[in-house]
């Protein structure tokens, strides 16, 4: 499924139901009194936040929801029946904005979470409501009102813990399906990863947290080169980033180019962004000796702490277990503060 984003939708709550204007007709009574029912509320429509979505596609060949309207009154005092509400599931992370305006109406965080956007037209009255000690007959029954209408504008900003920045054809995605379940395109060229994509770290003990992977940022990317730039948002709810570097750049001596690019980007598109806490991970050292690999910590160590600093390979799963634990230990830390 197509990866979605962004989406523009049209919504219109029900109209209420008009009261009537009715009298009773009964043998043996030429003037019955006044029995015209209300009429049924119309159905209001909600956003509902939902866990088993993870994109919003499903409204790119229905853009316009509309809610039940309520029924028209009926004699004998019977109420016409309400519309029914309509509940329009949405991805968590999903913010809400009036797509006129671009006032932000709300965000939908949690599984089963609803927000009301458009609110139901209210029930007309029935005659009998106006019957009176001086009108006894009234003829006098009122309309429903119209239900709200509005367009929204929703955009998606995914929900991970933890996020990959990257190059492209660092090895984020093969890194994403070692760590994880997910199950992302790899191959041996740029730009491999074009969606978004969230997979879920399982360290054991039924404790896990969520990380997301972005299609690889290049120079210029604030500017619009390349993919990257445009999936960025997606990072701004994470509280750690994972800046993953091909080994072979330090070979190259790219790593300190790579890292200092990519921040500005970063800080380009939101500064916020930028100063969230970065972990360096080294990957695919199975292409190194161990000898070429040692000499090369021993470099990197002269930049970095060790701390912040990690060596993979997804070929081997060399340093991946103890990446995950450490990644969720650090989590926890700021869970706790």
């Amino acid at each position: 499924m197509k990866f979605v984003d962004e989406v523009d939708i049209e919504i219109k709550a029900g109209k209420g139901g008009n009261g009537i204007a009715s009298f009773r007709k009964e043998k043996y009574i030429e003037f019955g009194g006044p029995d015209g029912g209300d009429g049924g509320d119309g159905g209001s429509i909600y956003l509902k936040g939902t866990k088993n979505l993870n994109t919003l596609a499903d409204f790119r060949t229905k853009k316009k929801f509309d809610a039940k309207n309520g029924e028209n009154g009926k004699n004998k005092n019977k109420t016409g029946a309400k519309g029914d509400d309509l509940d329009i599931l949405v991805p968590l992370g999903t913010i809400v904005l009036n797509a006129d305006n671009g006032v932000l109406i709300s965000e939908l965080m949690h599984h089963g979470e609803k927000l009301l956007v458009a609110k139901g037209g209210k029930h007309g009255f029935g005659n009998l409501r106006f019957k009176s000690s001086t009108n006894r007959a009234p003829r006098k029954a009122t309309k429903g009102t119209e239900g709200e209408e509005l367009s929204l504008k929703l955009e998606l900003k995914l929900l991970a813990e933890a996020g990959f920045l990257g190059k492209p054809n660092a090895g984020k995605s093969s890194l994403m399906r070692a760590m994880t379940k997910a199950k992302p395109k790899v191959a041996n060229y740029p730009f491999t990863t074009l969606n978004p994509s969230l997979g879920v770290v399982d360290i054991g003990y039924g404790e896990s947290y969520v990380i997301a992977d972005i299609p690889g940022l290049i120079e210029g990317a604030a500017d619009g080169i390349g993919l990257g730039m445009q999936f960025l948002k997606h990072l701004s709810r994470t509280n750690i980033l994972l800046h993953i570097i091909d080994i072979q750049n330090v070979e190259n001596n790219k790593v300190n180019t790579d890292l200092s690019e990519i921040n500005l980007e970063l800080k380009k598109f939101d500064e916020d962004l930028s100063k969230k806490k970065q972990y360096i991970i080294f990957n695919k050292i199975d292409l190194l000796s161990s000898e070429d690999l040692n000499i090369i910590k021993n470099e990197v160590y002269k930049s970095y702490e060790k701390k912040d600093v990690f060596f993979t390979s997804t070929v081997n799963n060399k340093g991946i277990e103890e990446l995950k634990k450490y990644i969720y230990n650090e989590l926890e830390k700021l869970n706790t503060n």
